[in-house]
C-alpha cells in the first residue's frame, strides 16, 4: 500500500510517498500524483518512507523522469531509503536521477519559502 501526500510551495511540488511501490495500483497512484503538478518547475519524490521498491515501481520512476524532461519539469529523488537506493543501484538507474541532499533541499526551498531561509 502506498499513501501519496502533495505539498506545494511555489512552484516546487513535493510528493511525500510512503509505504511499498510494488503493485501496479502503487505504480499508478504515483504517476496521478506526480502527472497532475504540470505548473511545477520542480517536482520532489520524498522517497524518505518508502519501505519497498520493485520493477513497476522502478519503470514507473524512469517514465515519470521521462514525463517531467518532457514536460520541463526537474524531477529530484529526495532520501531515498537504503532499501530503494540498492534497487536503484542494481538497476543502475542511480547514475540518471537527480538525489537531493538535505541541504540540497534546503537550498532549493529557501527561495520560495521564507521558513527555510533562516535554516539555509
Amino acid at each position: 500500500m502506498l499513501s501519496v501526500n502533495i505539498e506545494n510551495i511555489g512552484d516546487i511540488a513535493v510528493v511525500e510517498c510512503k509505504g511499498r511501490i510494488v503493485q501496479s495500483e502503487a505504480a499508478f497512484k504515483l504517476r496521478k500524483a506526480v502527472t497532475s503538478q504540470p505548473d511545477a518547475r520542480i517536482v520532489v519524490l520524498d522517497l524518505s518512507e518508502v519501505r519497498a521498491i520493485e520493477g513497476g515501481g522502478l519503470g514507473m520512476l524512469w517514465f515519470l523522469q521521462q514525463w517531467a524532461h518532457d514536460n520541463d519539469i526537474q524531477l529530484t529523488l529526495f532520501n531515498p531509503t537504503a532499501f530503494v537506493k540498492d534497487r536503484l543501484e542494481r538497476n543502475s538507474s542511480m547514475l540518471h536521477f537527480d538525489i537531493a541532499t538535505l541541504e540540497g533541499m534546503i537550498a532549493l526551498l529557501a527561495p520560495v519559502d521564507g521558513r527555510f531561509a533562516m535554516v539555509a
